[in-house]
């Protein structure tokens, strides 16, 4: 059985589909690969909030599955909408590399005034450490990125810990840890999205990691419940059943946030609802200041 993956183009994409690949080849299955443009690499001088909401990366990789054009498609987890299509499911989740978030610079920390990031969680928990920082919209590949801190566009910029490791990048900077900067739902897990095809869940099937599976399960319920897509400043983090959720203000003036262990899917909904109803005004106001509907 010759197994089709599907990726996006970036450098980033590529590497995480080479994970998967070598993994399956070490199996003895034959795999091909096939990249897919999708709309949120195409549209990139704009903060992701404005393009639509999550799902940018993998509609357009959802679409050649479900036309047979490939078998499946890699993806980092955190970017797979709740609500998925029919004839699709999650074959693989493989085990979680770090959830962490990465501040890259040059020179001493003090030095540190403008940041560069669009997601608006990790704008509100920058500011929420120091007040005085200044954020600058920033979006690209990893390359990018890096050459406009480079270039002094930014003094810092922030970036996934777990894509600088799967690219062998070693860059200046520190680790922000998870337990205060708390990561978006999934941050750091590979997932490999498939056609509902029994043989082809199967042959994936063994790529899975049951504790991640049940992890990132956990954050993606809180997440649904909470509801607040990707316009919201939330973080949500599950590491052996300890779970981790906050909601905070655009400005990280005011929070949200519940830390418990959590053992079921059920539990973990119900926590999602709690935080729901605690933060369902910095929810509404974080729509209203970025002038989106709820």
């Amino acid at each position: 059985m010759t197994v089709r993956i599907g990726t996006r183009g970036s450098k980033l994409a590529l590497a995480q589909t080479e994970i998967v690949a070598n993994k399956l080849k070490g199996l003895g299955i034959e795999v091909e690969q096939k990249t897919v443009s999708t709309q949120g690499d195409e549209v990139t001088n704009v903060p992701l909030h404005e393009i639509g909401k999550q799902g940018v990366f993998v509609k357009a990789l959802d679409d050649a599955i479900l036309n047979k054009e490939i078998d499946c498609a890699v993806h980092s987890m955190k970017d797979i909408p709740a609500i998925r299509p029919s004839g699709l499911v999650i074959a693989a989740i493989l085990p979680r590399d770090s959830p962490a978030d990465f501040l890259a610079y040059f020179g001493p920390v003090s030095s540190v005034k403008i940041v560069g990031t669009s997601s608006t969680r990790r704008k509100a928990q920058l500011l929420r450490h120091d007040p005085d920082l200044e954020i600058s919209d920033l979006r690209g590949n990893v390359d990018t990125r890096m050459r406009k801190l480079r270039e002094g566009q930014y003094n810092a910029i922030v970036l996934a810990e777990a894509g600088l490791q799967r690219l062998g990048l070693r860059i200046p900077g520190e680790r922000l840890p998870p337990e205060k900067f708390v990561p978006t739902p999934n941050q750091g897990t590979i997932a490999v999205v498939s056609r509902a095809d029994p043989s082809l869940m199967e042959v994936l099937s063994v790529l899975d990691h049951p504790g991640t599976r049940k992890d990132v399960a956990i954050e993606r319920a809180v997440m649904e419940q909470v509801g607040a897509g990707c316009f919201t400043p939330m973080g949500i983090y599950c590491k052996a059943g300890h779970l981790t959720a906050e909601v905070l203000s655009l400005d990280g003036k005011r929070i949200e946030r519940i830390e418990r262990d959590v053992a079921t899917i059920e539990e973990a909904r119900a926590i999602g609802k709690d935080l729901r109803e605690k933060a369902g005004s910095l929810i509404e106001e974080a729509y209203r200041k970025l002038g989106i509907s709820l």
